[in-house]
């Protein structure tokens, strides 16, 4: 069996480079072991005795097996771009706070991860090689479910099948809103700015209220209300007295967040799914457009999603069904998948909340709505409740944790996604020009389209994660290519990443660059006030401290 550090020095010296980090310094030991830029061996070891000696020795990983669950699963990139050095997993904030002291002694970066989930944006592993990765997996209590108020307060390590699961044991008439597969982290997830399909589904708009974050030198703080001893509105207002500091914390690198709170949904008298398909590939246009009025006035009150056919398809089907050449399906094999499904090139899935009487008054209007659309076809549970593809959506929008997503990586065999993400205002025209013009790039590299627009208020996430073959270099070069194209069309475009892989997250920050980046400099320059030591995350959204930066971008 191959080894991870012999994997890494055969992955270096077959392909003649050495194992850099950002910084060009060489971040490999002579024995494979990937180091942190600038720390020797023996510096690097003590460092691990002394985690060793706060979080008990089986909590310290450092050994090739164990590092195995620190890769990136589905890495487009070898191994070694993304390798930690290490990882420690500590139970409470008086241990990070021992942890982060060693890092700054010794001058190791640290990358947080909550349950490690993160897949198709890196999973688990580092942005820069040889970091070392504080997992916070064994921090998993709920601490509370205020059944009055309507929240829980969670640790970083709580899924959202957890604490779905706790809900349902204690006999509570509360709803979770989840991310699509179930096993992410509830903090994770809304610090990435991940979104869900209930109406809470702009997670951390409609969701986060207080948290409690590490910073760097070990101060601990509790943000908004909290800031104030005994504080008993803490997650039930969010912004307290003074500038509201919490979104610094999301999708950055400036502390380490220990403790959430967490707005839920009281459960509603009546829920009721619908689906409503369009046969016509430029449907999405007028679809969206009726959608856009709907949204606003809250007769659609959930983030609902325009699915495309092979999002749908890959729920109940594999590719070689219809298709076992090469390249992305053919017409012939995606009008199969619609006969066979009984579902159109797009299926829009939305729901009801509420009393019979007003589920059924929002339905009439909803219904003449989406009949102005050539072709629409409406399905309820009745008709479709027994099929794979319903019985996913119809969870999700009930706020029920489930793993069907993962229909699109059984796709094709051995295979990984990959995320891109843009965001572009409700309107028909600008969704039907993403849908053509990120189809037709993703067929021309020969990748199949998986894509999706999920739609919040005033905006829609274009959720696009294609399928690639793990075992293919080749496949993995193209679709790096790809999805460096698709950030610089959205770019010229004006549609900004909201989300990315680590492999792009220098290339999306740059990206933001209006007033010679300003917003990049501004980041940079919250970084050296907030972590001087820069041991938190370096290059996590494209920020980096000094040590640690190159090229082009913004220096804290």
């Amino acid at each position: 069996m191959l080894t991870r550090r012999r994997f890494i020095q055969n992955s270096v010296a077959g392909s003649g480079l050495a194992l850099v980090a950002a910084n060009g310094a060489l971040a490999v030991g002579p024995d494979g072991m990937p180091l942190p830029a600038g720390v020797t061996r023996s510096a690097f070891l003590a460092a691990l005795d002394a985690l060793r000696a706060i979080v008990g020795p089986r909590n310290v990983f450092a050994d090739d097996d164990q590092l195995l669950g620190y890769h990136d699963h589905f890495a487009m990139k070898p191994l070694s771009a993304h390798a930690p050095s290490g990882a420690v997993a500590p139970t409470g904030v008086d241990q990070i706070q021992r942890i982060l002291a060693v890092a700054r002694d010794h001058g190791i970066p640290v990358w947080t991860i909550s349950t490690g989930r993160n897949l198709g944006y890196g999973g688990p592993a580092p942005r820069m090689p040889g970091t070392l990765v504080l997992d916070l997996k064994r921090m998993n209590r709920i601490i509370e479910v205020n059944e009055k108020h309507a929240f829980a307060v969670v640790e970083p390590g709580v899924s959202y099948a957890e604490l779905y699961r706790h809900l349902q044991r204690t006999g509570s008439k509360l709803w979770i809103d989840c991310a699509a597969p179930g096993w992410g982290g509830v903090v994770g997830n809304l610090l990435d700015r991940g979104v869900g399909y209930t109406p809470m589904g702009e997670h951390f708009l409609q969701q986060q209220c207080g948290m409690q974050v590490v910073l760097s030198d070990g101060t601990v703080v509790d943000t908004g209300m909290g800031g104030q001893e005994g504080q008993a509105a803490m997650h039930v207002y969010r912004y307290g007295n003074g500038p509201w500091v919490d979104g610094l914390f999301t999708q950055s690198n400036l502390g380490v967040v220990t403790r959430l709170g967490v707005q839920l949904m009281p459960e509603p008298p009546g829920y009721r799914p619908y689906m409503v398909t369009f046969a016509d590939e430029d449907a999405i246009e007028p679809l969206t457009e009726v959608v856009r009025p709907l949204k606003l006035a809250q007769l659609i009150p959930n983030a609902a999603t325009s699915t495309e056919l092979l999002w749908e398809a890959a729920v109940e089907r594999r590719k070689d069904h219809y298709y076992s050449g090469e390249g992305p399906l053919p017409d012939s094999a995606r009008r199969a998948i619609m006969a066979d499904l009984d579902v159109g090139t797009w299926s829009f899935y939305g729901a009801l909340y509420g009393t019979p009487e007003i589920m059924d008054a929002t339905w009439e209007v909803l219904r003449d709505s989406f009949a102005t659309i050539r072709g629409a076809r409406f399905f309820n549970a009745e008709q479709k409740g027994q099929t794979a593809t319903w019985q996913y959506r119809e969870k999700l929008m009930r706020g029920e944790p489930n793993m069907s997503e993962f229909g699109t990586v059984a796709w094709i065999p051995n295979a990984g996604h990959v995320g891109f993400g843009p965001v572009v205002p409700v309107d028909g025209a600008l969704a039907l020009r993403q849908y053509v013009k990120v189809r037709g790039m993703s067929e021309a590299s020969g990748f199949d389209y998986f894509g999706e627009f999920i739609v919040g208020w005033r905006d829609m996430h274009h959720i696009f994660m294609p399928a690639f073959r793990r075992d293919r270099p080749q496949e993995k070069e193209r679709l790096l290519a790809l999805i460096d194209q698709l950030i610089d069309d959205a770019t010229a475009d004006g549609f900004g990443v909201y989300r990315t892989h680590l492999d792009f997250m220098d290339k999306v920050a740059a990206s933001y660059s209006w007033n010679d980046g300003a917003l990049g400099r501004f980041n940079a320059r919250l970084k050296a006030a907030i972590d001087p030591s820069g041991i938190l995350a370096p290059g996590k959204s494209g920020i980096w401290p000094a040590q640690f930066c190159e090229g082009d971008a913004p220096c804290a």
